[in-house]
């Protein structure tokens, strides 16, 4: 027996391919859509990359005009003398450094220096006791003047000797024997003499002397400490601050320059303080070390300075420049008018016609305010230092001019409303609470027209006034905003 299959049958199972049909033909539309997005967002990234190579050359902004003139400064070669420094970091340090040490054992009895006092050569930083020291030296002057009376006596001896022997009473063997007894007794008192002198630099010693001008340290040793010779920390240290020595260094490559120039003259050098601009001190280059630090591949050299304020003390670390040369003549102009590009360095300058051609230049030396040129420009030529952005060879420019650096502002400035009602340059939006106010007013006031010629007066108001906001006034205006309606 055959059966009909039942028709609901047939759609609940048809029904479920359906819409695995339909999912797969709507996964491949969007997918096919999310390509076609994706492949024109590519080329329109790719249009505006190649646009501004079509509208401006390739050095004009996408949103240049190349039909308007391009704003720039200029500035013309000027043409004067020009240092060459060669810059280095160095440290500072004393010219010269004494650990003054007590020569004597002893009781330190005063300490006459204050830390950080300036001394003078010969000052007495301390005393130490010298009665002992006293003692010997007396002892040694007393031994002396026994010998030297001995002396006397034998030299009364050897006289009478001698007449005798002159009259032949006595023996020339006796008289030539008392010489020689006057002899040593002499020797006796050279070598009593030398005791008596080192008794008295012993005795002096006792007073312990700055051997140099300089400035005192902190003390090491405090009054009624012994204090002995051989101790190594010593009294105090002494530091000669004026003048004043600086260590520096330069790379191997400009020991020749160096030489060749001390060999001429006298080489200043520039020591700047911790701003790196401002020179604080200038001295002479006193010394070159005879090698290279194989280490670091530079050179040591010193130099001496007056330090007349003591704006350098030993141990600072400091920038310094040494002036090797001077260049006579030498054109110069601002180093933002030197540009580099793939052929090398050039300039714009501006023609006749305020066409502006770029020039290859050759710079000697530069630094971060102005280049010196060797060749390409003169001093008629006017070269742009700014404006590069939408410049090229060829373009028209117009130039400005250059009063000084900007100020900068000390406060924000006060932003007034524009005549279309949107924030400007100087200006605020109305506050919220100024939108709620006219926004109430609308709905409280049924009579449109009146409402809106109220509101254009008040806009007329605001953009007539350019001045600060009026003061409240007793009829209930708001400060700073436009007088509020009323129903």
């Amino acid at each position: 027996m055959l059966f009909k299959p039942d028709s609901t049958d047939d759609e609940k199972s048809t029904a479920p391919r359906k819409r695995s049909l339909v999912s797969r033909v709507l996964g491949r539309m969007v997918s096919l859509l999310i390509t076609l997005v994706i492949l024109g967002g590519l080329g329109y990234l790719g249009w505006l990359a190649f646009q501004p190579k079509q509208n401006g050359g390739g050095g004009r902004g996408a949103g240049a005009r190349p039909d308007l003139p391009v704003p720039v400064l200029a500035a013309t070669p000027q043409v004067h003398d020009v240092p060459v420094y060669l810059d280095g970091v160095g440290s500072v340090k004393a010219l010269n450094t004494v650990t003054v040490r007590s020569q004597v054992d002893g009781k330190l009895l005063k300490v006459n220096f204050v830390e950080g006092q300036d001394v003078k050569k010969d000052d007495v930083l301390g005393e130490i006791d010298s009665a002992i020291y006293q003692a010997q030296y007396d002892q040694t002057v007393a031994t002396k003047a026994k010998d030297e009376a001995l002396l006397a006596n034998q030299k009364i001896d050897l006289a009478r000797y001698e007449q005798l022997a002159a009259t032949n009473a006595g023996s020339k063997q006796q008289a030539d024997t008392q010489r020689a007894l006057v002899a040593q007794q002499e020797a006796i008192i050279k070598a009593d003499q030398a005791q008596v002198d080192n008794a008295r630099a012993t005795l002096g010693y006792t007073k312990i002397v700055a051997p140099i001008s300089g400035r005192a340290g902190l003390r090491q040793v405090d009054q009624g400490n012994i204090i002995h010779a051989s101790d190594t920390t010593g009294l105090v240290i002494l530091t000669q601050l004026q003048p004043i020595a600086v260590w520096f260094s330069l790379p191997q490559q400009q020991i020749m320059r160096v030489n060749a120039a001390a060999a001429k003259d006298q080489l200043a050098v520039d020591v700047f303080g911790n701003d790196g601009v401002t020179v604080i001190d200038t001295g002479k280059l006193t010394g070159i070390d005879n090698q290279v630090d194989p280490t670091t591949g530079t050179l040591k050299l010193k130099a001496e300075l007056p330090n007349a304020s003591y704006q350098l003390w030993p141990g600072q670390f400091v920038n310094v420049r040494l002036k090797v040369e001077t260049l006579p003549q030498a054109i110069v102009v601002p180093t933002s008018a030197v540009q580099r590009g793939p052929a090398g360095t050039f300039s714009y300058v501006i023609g006749a016609d305020n066409t502006v051609t770029a020039k290859p230049v050759t710079v000697t030396q530069q630094n971060e305010h102005e280049a010196v040129i060797a060749s390409g420009l003169t001093t008629s030529d006017r070269v742009v230092t700014t404006g590069f952005a939408n410049l090229a060879d060829g373009s028209k420019v117009v130039v400005g001019k250059d009063d000084g650096p900007p100020a900068a502002d000390l406060a924000p400035r006060k932003r007034s409303r524009n005549p279309d009602g949107k924030r400007g340059a100087h200006g605020e939006g109305p506050s919220k609470d100024q939108g709620k106010d006219q926004s109430k007013d609308a709905k409280q006031d049924g009579h449109g027209g009146e409402h809106r010629g109220r509101r254009e007066h008040s806009d007329g108001d605001q953009k007539g006034q350019t001045g600060p906001a009026p003061a409240p006034a007793a009829g209930g205006e708001q400060s700073g905003g436009a007088p509020k309606a009323q129903p």
